[in-house]
């Protein structure tokens, strides 16, 4: 049974897109961050998988849709928490996290077709990834991997190939972290929560 994996932060104000508040407020930074993760799981929602899960770290609220179940991360450092998500995972799995509400079914359909691939990998173009897909979860391929620096990607695809998976890339996508991130995505996918959300933001004066 194939399952579809989102991490992410409640969109809780002062605790989330700490890196919008240059030109956002908190508040705002947090919405930001609430639309491109509904997006997210409008994407998620419409991919077809056996199960749907969002691990969260934080309370779930109204903004979860039908059709998410909801499990609390893990402790530790970021890779242990995304080895926990693997693990609840009962067959294959794609996880994604929630700064890429640009997002396709079309693009986590792909990641969770694995015929002629173990694993895919998709790069951000900030050194990082924003998709992880594995025919056969192992948390071991994710612990130890160090997160939020510039390799991150190289290292943990490095660890893929290693164990000897063959690796299939998805393209490269922008994680919103800054506000010229938020403004590339919202410009690159203008159909989105996000992006009417940051266009109505940058037409009020701050």
């Amino acid at each position: 049974m194939s399952t579809l994996l989102v991490i992410a932060k409640a969109p809780v104000a002062g605790r989330v897109k700490t890196r919008l508040t240059t030109a956002f407020s908190p508040q705002q930074a947090a919405d930001l961050a609430r639309a491109a993760l509904r997006d997210t799981l409008d994407a998620v929602l419409a991919t077809p998988a056996g199960r749907r899960v969002l691990v969260l770290e934080g309370a779930p609220g109204p903004w979860v849709p039908p059709g998410i179940e909801v499990v609390p991360q893990g402790a530790g450092g970021l890779d242990a928490r995304l080895a926990a998500a693997f693990a609840l995972a009962e067959g294959a799995a794609l996880l994604i996290g929630m700064d890429t509400p640009q997002v396709t079914p079309g693009l986590l359909a792909l990641g969770l077709d694995f015929t002629e691939a173990d694993a895919w990998f998709g790069p951000a173009d900030d050194g990082g990834f924003w998709a992880l897909g594995l025919a056969d979860p192992d948390p071991a391929l994710l612990l130890g991997v160090p997160m939020s620096v510039p390799d991150t990607g190289k290292v943990q695809r490095q660890r893929l190939t290693a164990a000897g998976l063959a690796v299939r890339d998805l393209p490269e996508l922008c994680d919103v972290d800054t506000p010229a991130d938020a403004e590339r995505v919202a410009s690159a996918a203008p159909g989105t929560r996000f992006a009417a959300l940051h266009s109505g933001l940058c037409a009020v004066p701050r």
